[in-house]
């Protein structure tokens, strides 16, 4: 009887070892998921002055799996042009009098902090065609965010705010602030219906006090040129208000033609 009872008392324990280890392997593998799924990326590119489309990303191959925005086709001299827009510094309604002029529409990705200060400029943006589009209501890292409600809360928040604002619908693009991206980053914008924009072309024009010269400006954004280009710039630039009407002029001589993120959109994503 005594046996019996060791042997039965031996079987659970085993049991109860084997479903142990059995939870410990599930709940491992799910960390790991996680920890895959929410792995911070820098979204880059590596220039090239040749006239070729540089190579992008070439770390993440989760890319393939979602939708987003990079580049356009390398057979047509087309290029995407989109700003960073975190705060008015002074210089965007120039570069908006330069777009104006050129007849050029442009994609402007705006903070929360941006919209509540400069209503007007935003209304500006609208009404002379460009997309006003999402850079995140406090411009927060979305690349460590898994959950739903926090990832609304930055970006529908602000769409909200715009439309509030204009009686319009921002369009669905999104630019990860900093370039910061992950998988689950890229998981909650195709679930909420959010396109991710990046870009093949920007260079180091956002620190006020060290302005890049006009000439280093237009050598490095001229000679990095190429088909299907997403070139970003900083809307706080002042080198970038003041060489822009050029860098349009050179592109045109060039043979590029100046199209938008939404005709971009239908020809990769439609």
């Amino acid at each position: 009887m005594k046996s019996k009872i060791a042997t039965t008392l031996c079987l659970l324990c085993l049991t109860g070892l084997a479903c142990g280890l059995i939870m410990l392997t599930v709940s491992s593998a799910d960390q790991s998921v996680m920890a895959t799924t929410v792995s911070a990326h820098n979204w880059y590119y590596k220039p090239r002055q040749d006239g070729g489309q540089p190579v992008v990303a070439d770390d993440a191959d989760f890319l393939e799996d979602y939708p987003y925005l990079c580049l356009g086709n390398a057979q047509e001299k087309n290029i995407y042009l989109t700003f960073d827009c975190g705060y008015d510094n002074g210089y965007i309604d120039d570069i908006l009098d330069v777009l104006k002029e050129k007849n050029v529409c442009a994609a402007f990705f705006v903070t929360g902090d941006f919209l509540d200060s400069s209503p007007e400029i935003i209304k500006r943006m609208a009404s002379e065609g460009h997309l006003v589009c999402n850079h995140g209501n406090t411009h927060k890292d979305l690349s460590n965010v898994s959950s739903p409600q926090i990832f609304l809360e930055e970006v529908q928040t602000l769409s909200d705010k715009y439309e509030q604002l204009t009686g319009e619908k921002m369009p669905n693009y999104i630019r990860p602030p900093e370039g910061k991206y992950s998988e689950s980053f890229l998981k909650l914008c195709q679930e909420y219906n959010y396109i991710p924009v990046f870009w093949s072309f920007a260079y180091v024009d956002w620190y006020n006090d060290a302005q890049p010269s006009a000439q280093e400006a237009m050598q490095k954004i001229i000679s990095r040129t190429h088909p299907g280009e997403i070139a970003l710039l900083h809307a706080t630039s002042k080198t970038n208000a003041e060489i822009l009407s050029d860098v349009i002029d050179q592109w045109r001589e060039d043979g590029y033609t100046l199209k938008t993120l939404d005709d971009l959109k239908a020809e990769i994503l439609c």
